[in-house]
């Protein structure tokens, strides 16, 4: 029987999808109201604003609509989806479409790379680092999350295929400050209550977000599992939720500031 990882290993051994997107989500499919749930959050942006340092020129790979890219310095995004490409705001600069594994610049084009919630979806992993690498003088900024660390997440009890899935999708973030090698730093990102990016754990005080299908289907997670078990699953939190058995187990949420969950940002400096 086929399962939905294997689906997402075989899409992602195949061609780039109609709209470009080369990695195992079709986000001609997923993609189209993405900028409205995942707008970057500017309390995760500093920790990436730290880390770019005094970096003039960046080069944002996977960059989809723009989300983390700083304003004030010269970027140069990299996104292989049509429908991604679409959706960047006017004032950012138009992205080339190319793949994180095949970068058309010249070794050591940029002062600094960045990454963002990107790599679980390359198609070659080690290629697209070691890409990433070569053509970055300075700092290589990778922002991901810590499979190990995802069932940390309340989703685990209503969904866990879904955290099945990203868990089976996202490498160690070990693996990613190996692969990007010299001194590489593992830094932990609180995600805030009212985060402003919607990735699923950014909805951990917020459960009726995830009741909402574009909250969900701005997390390529949900695209992988079967239509019957996402339906049962937003079924359970949504009784839950109206019963009052979400609260009782975890209502202390709706006020933490802050919660330490996957997210990581992975520094590799040579």
């Amino acid at each position: 029987m086929r399962t939905p990882v294997a689906d997402g290993l075989a899409r992602l051994m195949s061609p780039r999808a109609a709209d470009g997107s080369a990695g195992d989500a079709d986000y001609g499919t997923i993609g189209e109201g993405y900028a409205s749930y995942r707008r970057p959050d500017p309390r995760i942006a500093t920790h990436i604003i730290r880390a770019l340092g005094d970096a003039s020129t960046v080069l944002n790979v996977g960059a989809g609509a723009g989300s983390y890219e700083p304003r004030d310095r010269e970027v140069t995004a990299v996104e292989p989806s049509a429908t991604m490409r679409a959706q960047r705001p006017s004032g950012l600069p138009r992205a080339i479409d190319a793949t994180a594994g095949d970068l058309p610049f010249d070794d050591d084009s940029f002062d600094a790379a960045l990454a963002t919630f990107t790599v679980h979806q390359w198609s070659d992993l080690d290629a697209g680092l070691a890409e990433l690498r070569r053509v970055t003088r300075g700092p290589v900024l990778v922002l991901s999350c810590d499979p190990t660390a995802l069932d940390r997440f309340w989703l685990a009890e209503y969904a866990p295929e879904v955290i099945a899935t990203e868990a089976a999708r996202y490498p160690s973030v070990e693996h990613l400050a190996s692969a990007l090698g010299g001194r590489s730093v593992i830094e932990p990102v609180p995600i805030p209550l009212d985060c402003t990016d919607g990735f699923g754990e950014a909805y951990y005080g917020r459960p009726e977000m995830l009741l909402e299908p574009g909250a969900r289907l701005a997390n390529s997670a949900w695209s992988f599992i079967a239509a019957d078990a996402a339906d049962l699953a937003v079924r359970r939190l949504g009784d839950d939720l109206a019963s009052g058995a979400w609260d009782d187990r975890h209502g202390d949420l709706r006020s933490r500031p802050t919660f330490d969950g996957s997210l990581r940002l992975v520094i590799g400096r040579e």
